[in-house]
């Protein structure tokens, strides 16, 4: 393999069988320049990616330490996970590591509104961005807050090979939140995030917003619905207002067995 671009001391990009790819390792670029013959020992990774320009791009640009430190973060996930993760992590994770790192060194300290919601609905994913904030002050000696590891959550879900776009992720999450706070606000209550009625009600949510995207059905018997209207009037009067204003907010329109489900939620809360 024949070096063709030389972009960091631990990263070269190799012409392979009249393909280029981008080899990663310990010292591979070191008293090396173009069309030298790279030294296979050295070679800790390859990368064929269909995004090659934009890594190179960011390996030229950013400290070698932060893409190191990035994949040992992916690759623990995916041991974690037990499972690939898509080729796209490799830039947008390093590429958040990066700016993240620079960014708390400089004193900005960005907070993560859907912090609480992260945790619940994406517990796997949140222990892996603790995991990677705690490795990152050991490399890098920079103190990283709860809301980092969220994001990194965040990222890893959304590159699972199930776990759709980040956009959607996003919107469905601060749904969430949006709906969390209506409730309590017609309740005139706060729920802790450790409560097990929190958990519940935010991972009904989260299923009730996943089948409406995908069509799914999760019918209530009819008669059950009419007991819930008599038996839990004034909760279920409030989830009729909540999906009022989820409607408002987001032009989402729940229909009326998922509005049983959530006045059961409601009273439980009420009740507590």
């Amino acid at each position: 393999m024949k070096i063709t671009k030389i972009l960091n001391n631990n990263a070269v990009v190799v012409l392979d069988n009249e393909r280029e790819k981008i080899a990663i390792g310990s010292g591979v670029a070191f008293n090396k320049k173009r069309n030298d013959i790279v030294n296979l020992d050295r070679i800790e990774k390859i990368f064929v990616m269909r995004e090659n320009d934009k890594l190179q791009q960011l390996l030229s640009r950013i400290p070698e330490e932060h893409f190191t430190i990035s994949e040992e973060i992916i690759s623990y996930a995916e041991e974690y996970i037990g499972g690939k993760l898509n080729e796209h992590i490799h830039i947008v994770l390093t590429d958040h590591v990066s700016f993240a790192i620079e960014r708390l060194k400089d004193g900005i300290q960005l907070n993560n509104k859907l912090l609480n919601e992260i945790k619940i609905l994406y517990r796997r994913e949140f222990e892996i961005g603790l995991w990677a904030i705690q490795h990152i002050k050991e490399r890098c000696q920079v103190e990283m807050p709860e809301d980092e590891a969220a994001y990194i959550a965040l990222h890893i879900h959304t590159m699972k090979l199930q776990g759709g776009d980040l956009h959607q992720t996003l919107k469905q999450t601060t749904i969430i939140r949006d709906m969390v706070q209506i409730i309590q606000k017609k309740l005139n209550i706060h729920l802790e995030e450790s409560d097990i009625s929190y958990h519940r009600l935010i991972t009904h949510l989260r299923f009730a917003l996943t089948r409406m995207n995908h069509y799914e059905l999760h019918t209530m018997d009819e008669e059950m619905l009419v007991m819930i209207k008599k038996k839990f009037p004034y909760s279920y009067n409030c989830a009729v207002e909540v999906t009022k204003e989820l409607k408002k907010l987001h032009g989402i329109d729940l229909p009326d067995h998922e509005l049983g489900y959530i006045a059961v939620h409601i009273e439980r809360l009420r009740k507590q």
